[in-house]
């Protein structure tokens, strides 16, 4: 069984999704790149002679803590003390109980240098002071990390024309369409490439429902609904105001909930499911579409979607998939500020941390020994760039696993054998082509209307699933929808909003 370094259903919350020369793993030599990101780092000789400086660096996992981890931060500590004179500390703290104890450690002025955090937190973080100011820190100490995530993207994290995280370079954007079972798909003699739009699913869902009636042909997972993963928006961070057709015509923000995109969506959901294509019990469904799709209980579901998906959906469901893209890639600060790294204003040498992280943008031997552990141990080298596990090692007793699309740079990752070799190309060359928001960058502060924007989520998380579903007729349900919504108080959010987009716009002629 391989493991899995791909976006995670426990972050999307979360979740979500990177290209590199060859290396030497824990080597300290490393390679032409990680020899010029250390010597761009390289304190001067007066600081060589201080102690290594002790970077404390929190971050969420899941599961139970490695138990080579020490192993692994011994093997990080000898090329970063060399390079730039720091030893990091590496803390993981269960994904369950991360947002309690960050929150202590930033509070309580606990020791703490370097984590990462989330675009729905981040605002919150700058306001509260808990977050150093990166500009001048990438300016001198970390041009690496601006150089690769590039120039649209190292914008996407500024708070009032300031950066106080970067991204992760991951995909960076989204593209939207089907995802279905290779086998039912084959049984049916049903061909993806003639769906180029929602519409034109039809035919392949009556098909489904007609031949497997033992399964649902259109599937939703807990906590969302049938058409949630499919998104022609930038929904701006929460939908309480969007910019449609992904903000390419204009900074207009406007009630999604009103347009005619949006009943036309909720008409067509509705037809499907009294059609009997996608589940009665839509809104009480417990289980992912993974777990559904996995239980031979479904044929397949609208996602969100990157290259190597269908790849990691096979892996996840234990069965071959198959997918067809039935809208571009979209970029969007929702999309790139997913997961950041920032640097906690607790840090005695902020400087320090920058040089570090920076290495975590392009060291490649740093980068796979968070991402894989230690060549020999952990893993062996079929090849320049592919890996495997070592003889007697396989998932579930290989003493090291690492989370690759969090720290720092994917692209610089190795590929584990039986993925694609190509695909760390192939998501730059994603990222490179996406549809980027006019937006990109903007992000909401929800303070002044905190209590609108409380009573707002409250209504839609009564309303969204059932009326995406199709489980309620949108004629009737819809009207009462809006017409709560407003009471609750949308418009008001929507003008802070828009205000606060305007601002954001003119400082960033």
């Amino acid at each position: 069984m391989k493991r899995k370094s791909s976006w995670l259903t426990a972050l999307l919350v979360v979740m979500m999704l990177v290209t590199a020369c060859s290396s030497n793993g824990g080597n300290t030599q490393g390679n032409k790149a990680s020899d010029n990101a250390g010597a761009a780092n390289n304190t001067d000789q007066g600081d060589k002679q201080e102690p290594p400086y002790e970077l404390t660096m929190a971050y969420f996992s899941f599961g139970s803590v490695p138990k080579d981890l020490l192993l692994v931060q011994d093997e990080i500590n000898k090329i970063t003390e060399a390079k730039i004179n720091v030893k990091v500390k590496m803390l993981p703290i269960s994904f369950s109980a991360w947002n309690n104890q960050i929150n202590l450690m930033l509070t309580s002025n606990e020791k703490l240098d370097l984590f990462p955090l989330f675009g729905t937190t981040y605002a919150n973080q700058v306001a509260k002071g808990q977050l150093v100011e990166l500009d001048e820190l990438l300016a001198s100490k970390g041009q690496g990390i601006t150089e690769a995530l590039g120039p649209d993207y190292s914008k996407a994290a500024m708070i009032g024309g300031k950066s106080y995280a970067v991204p992760s370079i991951r995909d960076l954007a989204q593209s939207y369409g089907f995802l279905m079972r290779k086998d039912i798909a084959d049984k049916n003699q049903i061909d993806l490439s003639s769906v180029k739009k929602i519409e034109d699913l039809e035919p392949v869902l009556e098909a489904i429902k007609s031949n497997e009636p033992n399964m649902t042909a259109l599937v939703n997972g807990v906590g969302a609904s049938a058409f949630s993963s499919f998104v022609t928006r930038d929904s701006l961070g929460d939908d309480f105001g969007v910019l449609l057709n992904y903000g390419q015509d204009d900074l207009k923000v406007v009630n999604w909930f009103e347009t005619d995109e949006y009943a036309s969506n909720l008409k067509l959901m509705r037809k499907w499911y009294e059609a009997g294509y996608i589940a009665k019990d839509a809104v009480t469904i417990k289980e992912s579409s993974a777990d559904i799709i996995k239980a031979g209980k479904g044929a397949g579901n609208l996602a969100s979607m990157k290259p190597g998906f269908a790849h990691q959906e096979t892996r996840n469901s234990g069965t071959e998939m198959i997918t067809v893209e039935m809208q571009p890639p979209f970029a969007s600060t929702s999309t790139v500020s997913k997961i950041m790294w920032g640097i906690a204003s607790n840090s005695k040498k902020p400087e320090k941390v920058m040089e570090f992280l920076n290495l975590m943008y392009t060291d490649k031997d740093i980068v796979n020994l968070f991402d894989w552990g230690i060549e020999g141990k952990h893993y062996v080298k079929v090849s320049d760039n592919v890996i495997d596990y070592p003889n007697g090692v396989e998932s579930s007793n290989v003493g090291y696993t690492g989370l690759g699309w969090l720290f720092g740079n994917q692209f610089l990752s190795y590929t584990f054998k039986g993925d694609d070799e190509k695909q760390w190309d192939d998501m730059k060359a994603f990222n490179d082509r996406a549809i980027k928001s006019k937006a990109l960058g903007f992000m909401f502060d929800s303070t002044s209307v905190k209590t609108e924007f409380a009573a707002v989520t409250n209504v839609a998380s009564q309303y969204r699933i059932a009326l995406e579903s199709g489980v309620i007729d949108p004629e009737k349900e819809l009207p009462e929808f809006i017409a709560k919504l407003k009471d609750a108080g949308i418009d008001k959010i929507i003008a802070e909003k828009q205000k606060q987009l305007d601002e954001w716009a003119a400082a960033n002629k």
